[in-house]
């Protein structure tokens, strides 16, 4: 075995990986901590190097004695080696170790052999030993002694053995095969009983050490009557196999002597023979029938092979001695071992492949086929298992490896051995994976909405942008910042501002819905990795309008300079349409959408508003005694939350003679304001006639030259503010609102004379479909001819033209 180990070594060595074998020594008992050797020089390598190289001192039993400083290279003593506990009656102890060294991997096999000290004496099975020795024995009968043991070996073993000086025996010494010592007694004068029935003998064992240990036994001598026949064995060595693990009290042999005298001098019993007190712990020997049973379990890894000696004897006192060999046959009782030499934990998870994780070494302290081992690891793994020398196992990697998909793995390293039936024992390997930046931040959306109300207050939160990165630690710490940018011609900067931590988006500005109704930034991620890596989204936000914006009034206008009046014949029926009060919002939706209603008016049920197009209708026919002058407040209000409202002021005649209304206010008939006015007033009226009569005379001169330039003036404001030609438009629909309701223009007679004027329908003009303000009509009077109080009061005719 030994040979082929080191046949299997010189191949290791010819491979390039097993190196080179050193050997070194030291006594035993040597305290802890005594240096061995120094390897440096050995391994040709200094001391920055070996701890480059990650070197370390694997030993092949399960424990450790020695320990190396990778700093230094020292091999020092880890504990205190005893080796007769060690390596037993061995003529060598010798412990194998490998030192391992990385990058590249070599194994240099360490032999250190643990030198022997005399520090135990020779000893003897027992105290005493009897031997029974029939008078008349022939001179030179010899009588073998039973050797005595000592733990040390070599020099330090028994070297000799002294008998007292007596008459009868001499001690001849002399040495076996395998160099031991034995000694016999030899009988050089005959033996009598009646002289002597005891003699007692010291028979002591001396060691070859320095200084010399002995260890002496007594012999006690019986002198027996003759008994002329010895016990004789039929083999004087017998060989048997046994195997290991046998159960207790299984048969190994039966030995037999037979002895021809009769009576109790035939009478034999078997006893064991200068044997070890550890091999009579191993078998029990049975002194009637020489059957040699198991007697505690065998273990081939301890003891491959015994040696028995068996002594018979007769009644008489005379022995035969026989020896048994028991060759013990190994069972594969020994489950394979791994070994973790190094690991390399966490692991990069950029390592390229065949990159080293691990490195195993598997035994099996068995032999043969039952030492043989296979090592395999799980399969769909990143990682493979790569046989090197001596049963070293590098496990490296095969593929890319994905933090991100698995931050860990337990990988189970199996291995089996080849004896039967096959034996398994497993192994797992924890083995973390340490991250690299090689994700960029992932934003949870591709495009952000988010909603900003107007008029907000700067600081406001607008909402959160994040992104997620799947690295770890700073690889995973992720910072938001704003890419430059526009919005209505200003830094985008001016508007929003963003936690550059949390991304949180916050408008630093309040923003005007009528100016800005959305606008975009880019926002980008970036991590805290080495190179940083990072993404970019946009992030639209939308400005939601509030009301704060009241209906604006374009039709009538309400500056309060001019006030428009709008005329209505007296012979309206129900659902005639006056006018249209036409409004704006500024807001959109919702806020925008407008409602109208009549909030006050003269004759509360004359008219009526629609709340949605605002058209002023009547509810009924006109009676005579509706107001001449009628008054209507109507309120515009949109449908925001809060509401926001705004009112306007309509003017409304009632005249007689007209089917479509809209001329100025004109003078109020005389006959009407008697009949509505109190008695009071009637005397201010007479007053006031007798005025009007006075300047009767002035206005008669005046007269034709007014009517002159009224037409004039007339005709120039006709040309200037209603062109008439074939390109104008017959009907044009509402802008906007669509409120509006054709106008037209008419030229009106008014006759004086009575205090009811009439409306003599001439023709229309042309149509308008615009509302000038209020201020821009000229303010036309209609001028009556003053009458007289009396019956011969003149009749004068007024004409007026009137624009609708």
């Amino acid at each position: 075995m030994e040979m082929q180990g080191w046949s299997f070594f010189f191949c290791l060595c010819m491979c390039g990986v097993v190196c080179e074998s050193f050997h070194y020594s030291v006594p035993e008992e040597k305290k802890s901590g005594s240096l061995v050797a120094n390897v440096l020089k050995d391994l040709k390598v200094d001391a920055k190097e070996l701890s480059a190289r990650r070197a370390r001192l694997v030993s092949e039993g399960t424990k450790e004695y020695f320990q190396l400083d990778p700093h230094s290279g020292n091999m020092i003593l880890q504990d205190r080696i005893d080796r007769e506990a060690l390596c037993g009656q061995k003529d060598s102890c010798i412990l194998h170790s490998e030192i391992v060294l990385e990058n590249p991997l070599q194994v240099h096999r360490i032999e250190v052999e643990i030198k022997d000290v005399n520090d135990n004496s020779p000893q003897f099975s027992k105290k005493e030993f009897v031997f029974e020795i029939p008078e008349h024995m022939p001179t030179n009968t010899r009588f073998p002694v039973e050797s005595a043991s000592d733990a040390d070996r070599g020099e330090n073993t028994v070297q000799n053995y002294t008998l007292s000086p007596n008459d009868h025996f001499r001690l001849d010494v002399q040495s076996q095969n395998e160099g031991t010592k034995f000694a016999e007694l030899v009988l050089e004068k005959q033996l009598d009983r009646e002289q002597e029935t005891r003699l007692f003998l010291i028979l002591s064992a001396v060691d070859g050490g320095i200084p010399k240990r002995t260890g002496t036994a007594k012999i006690i001598v019986e002198v027996l009557d003759s008994n002329d026949n010895v016990p004789v064995f039929d083999r004087n060595m017998y060989k048997i196999k046994l195997m290991e693990n046998s159960r207790l009290g299984s048969l190994v042999i039966k030995v037999e002597a037979a002895d021809q005298d009769f009576g109790s001098n035939a009478e034999i019993s078997y006893s064991f023979s200068q044997v070890p007190e550890d091999i009579q712990r191993v078998f029990k020997l049975n002194k009637y029938t020489g059957e040699l049973t198991v007697a505690e379990i065998i273990d081939y890894e301890i003891n491959q092979n015994y040696a028995v000696n068996i002594k018979a004897t007769d009644g008489g006192g005379l022995s035969a001695y026989c020896k048994v060999i028991v060759e013990i046959e190994d069972r594969n009782d020994n489950a394979p071992e791994v070994m973790l030499t190094s690991l390399i934990s966490p692991l990069l998870e950029d390592s390229p492949p065949d990159t080293l994780v691990a490195l195993l070494r598997v035994t099996d302290r068995d032999s043969g086929d039952n030492g043989r081992t296979a090592c395999t690891t799980e399969a769909n793994l990143p990682f493979m298992l790569k046989a090197s020398e001596n049963n070293y196992y590098q496990l490296v990697t095969q593929m890319p490896l994905d933090r991100e998909r698995v931050s860990e793995y337990n990988i189970t390293i199996t291995v089996t051995d080849w004896g039967s039936p096959r034996l398994t024992s497993t192994r797992i390997i924890s083995v973390q994976i340490s991250d690299v930046n090689d994700n960029a931040p992932v934003f949870e959306k591709s495009f952000f909405d988010m909603q900003l109300h107007e008029n907000n207050i700067p600081g406001l939160l607008i909402g959160l942008v994040k992104a997620r990165d799947l690295d770890t630690a700073q690889n995973a710490k992720v910072t938001y910042s704003l890419l430059p940018g526009k919005v209505s011609d200003q830094p985008v900067s001016s508007y929003v501002s963003i936690n550059s931590e949390t991304g949180n988006l916050y408008a630093i500005r309040s923003v005007d819905y009528e100016q800005v109704k959305d606008f975009q930034v880019t926002m980008r991620a970036v991590d805290c990795g080495s190179p940083s890596l990072s993404s970019e989204v946009m992030v639209r936000v939308v400005v939601m309008d509030e009301n704060d914006n009241a209906p604006f009034i374009l039709y009538p206008l309400q500056n309060g300079t001019s006030p428009s009046n709008d005329l209505v014949p007296r012979g309206a029926e129900a659902g005639y349409l006056v006018t249209k009060v036409v409004a704006v919002d500024r807001d959109s939706g919702q806020n925008s959408w407008l409602s109208y209603e009549l909030l006050k008016a003269t004759e509360p049920g004359l008219f009526s508003v629609g709340a949605q197009n605002g058209e002023v209708k009547t509810t009924r026919p006109i009676i005579k005694r509706d107001s001449f002058k009628q008054k209507l407040i109507i309120g515009v209000r949109d449908n925001g939350h809060p509401p926001q409202s705004t009112s306007a002021t309509l003017n409304i005649l009632l005249v007689e003679g007209f089917s479509d209304p809209y001329m100025k206010m004109v003078d109020i008939p005389k006959e009407e304001v008697v009949e509505k006015e109190d008695r009071t007033l009637t005397m201010y009226l007479v007053i006031c006639l007798a005025v009007i009569s006075f300047i009767f005379l002035v206005s008669v001169l005046v007269f034709v030259a007014m009517k002159i330039q009224k037409r004039k003036k007339f005709m120039e404001c006709s040309a200037l503010n209603f062109p008439v030609g074939p390109n104008f438009p017959e009907n044009s629909g509402d802008v906007d609102a669509g409120s509006l309701s054709q106008a037209y223009n008419y030229e009106v007679c008014l006759a004086g004379g009575s205090l009811n004027s009439e409306f003599r329908f001439l023709r229309p003009l042309f149509p308008v479909f615009s509302v000038e303000p209020a201020q821009s009509q000229g303010a036309q009077r209609i001028s009556a001819g003053s009458q007289d109080l009396s019956s011969h009061e003149a009749e004068s005719q007024l004409k007026s033209q009137v624009r609708v």
